[in-house]
């Protein structure tokens, strides 16, 4: 059984690739060495990691308008 499990973080968040796109940047970040946001983890790969963080409610999404122009600076 994976742990957080799916229906656990389609409470936190409103859709799975919402989920993949929040927990893929924060896993990048994390590659990066940027400072942990939980005590301990169970899982000891940066994608699980980002999932528990999701699940603790430590890490989450805004949705908000682009800049199209932006986008590709």
């Amino acid at each position: 059984m994976l742990y957080p499990s799916i229906d656990a973080l389609m409470t936190k968040i409103d859709s799975k690739y919402s989920l993949v796109s929040v927990a893929a940047k924060r896993a990048r970040r994390m590659q990066q060495h940027e400072k942990p946001q939980l005590e301990s983890y169970v899982s000891h790969k940066n994608v699980g990691k980002a999932l528990e963080e999701i699940n603790a409610n430590e890490l989450f999404y805004r949705l908000g308008e682009t800049d199209p122009n932006e986008m590709y600076k």
